[in-house]
C-alpha cells in the first residue's frame, strides 16, 4: 500500500465528517450565539441591558439611553477525536469504514460542543421548580411566566432542552402533544424528536446534568448563550507504515 493517502481519500473524509457534524454532531449549536472563525485565544460577547424611551424638548437634545454594555470573555480551546483504521480492515468488513469513523468522530465533537453550552446553562440561577415529581405543566407554566417577567424577547428565538425522561412527560401532558391545542404544524418533527409549544422549540437531549435522580432542564433565548468557534470540523489522515493504518485525526 502506497506510503501517502489518496487525496481524494482525505477529501471525502473531510466532507463526510463535516456534513455528519453539521447535521447530527451537536443539537445545541444552532440554539444559540455563534461566532466563526475566531483569531486568538479568547473573544468577546456582548451583554447588553435594557433602554428607556424619554421625550425631549423642542430643538432640544435626544436624551441617550445609556444602555449597559457588559462584556463577557469566551476562552477558546482545542479537541480531537482521533482512531486508527487498519489498511485490511475495509477488506473483511461490508461496511464502509470511512463513513463509520467520519461519523463516530463528528458525534463526539459534536457531544464535545453540547457539553460547554450545558457548563454555561449550568451557571444559571433561575429555577422554576425542584425535581421531586418530574416536569409537570404547572413548573412549565412558571418557567414561562419567568421568562416573561424578565422581558426575553417572545420572537421565535426561544428554546427549552430537555431529558428524555422529561419529554415522555411532556408526551402526557394534552396541551403539549395533542394538535387540538398545539396545531399539526407544530407537532414533531418528520425524522427528529422536536416541536414547538409556547413560542420555544422543545428538544430532547440525552447529555444535560443530572444531580442523583434530578435531570436539569433549560428554556433560554438565543442571545443568551455564546458558543465561539476559532475553525470549523478539520481532519487529516496519516499513514503509519509500522502500524499498517490510517491515523485519522478530527479536531476543532
Amino acid at each position: 500500500m502506497s506510503t501517502t493517502v489518496e487525496q481524494s481519500f482525505v477529501k471525502h473524509f473531510q466532507a463526510d465528517v463535516h456534513l455528519q457534524y453539521q447535521q447530527m454532531g451537536s443539537k445545541l449549536r444552532n440554539t444559540v450565539r455563534v461566532k466563526d472563525s475566531i483569531v486568538g485565544a479568547t473573544t468577546t460577547f456582548q451583554k447588553v441591558g435594557k433602554g428607556t424611551a424619554s421625550t425631549k424638548a423642542r430643538h432640544g437634545k435626544v436624551p441617550v439611553m445609556n444602555i449597559d454594555h457588559t462584556p463577557v470573555e469566551c476562552q477558546l480551546s482545542d479537541f480531537y477525536a482521533g482512531d486508527w483504521v487498519d489498511s485490511l480492515d475495509e477488506l473483511k468488513a461490508n461496511t464502509n469504514e470511512r463513513t463509520i469513523t467520519a461519523r463516530a468522530g463528528a458525534y463526539a465533537l459534536g457531544r464535545k460542543t453540547d457539553e460547554l453550552i450545558i457548563n454555561q446553562f449550568d451557571t444559571s440561577t433561575n429555577y422554576a421548580g425542584d425535581g421531586t415529581d418530574g416536569l409537570t405543566k404547572d413548573k412549565v407554566l412558571a418557567a414561562f411566566e419567568m421568562l416573561g417577567e424578565a422581558d426575553v424577547p417572545d420572537d421565535g428565538e426561544r428554546y427549552a432542552a430537555v431529558g428524555w425522561k422529561q419529554w415522555s412527560e411532556l408526551l402526557n401532558i394534552q396541551e403539549f402533544a395533542n394538535a387540538d391545542y398545539v396545531g399539526e404544524d407544530e407537532l414533531p418533527w418528520r425524522g427528529t424528536q422536536a416541536k414547538k409549544w409556547l413560542g420555544a422549540l422543545w428538544i430532547p437531549h440525552s447529555g444535560l446534568t443530572k444531580e442523583s435522580s434530578v435531570r436539569y432542564c433549560y428554556w433560554y433565548h438565543r442571545t443568551a448563550i455564546g458558543h465561539a468557534i476559532g475553525s470549523d470540523v478539520k481532519t487529516d489522515v496519516t499513514w503509519h507504515g509500522d502500524r499498517a493504518a490510517n491515523f485519522v485525526n478530527k479536531k476543532i
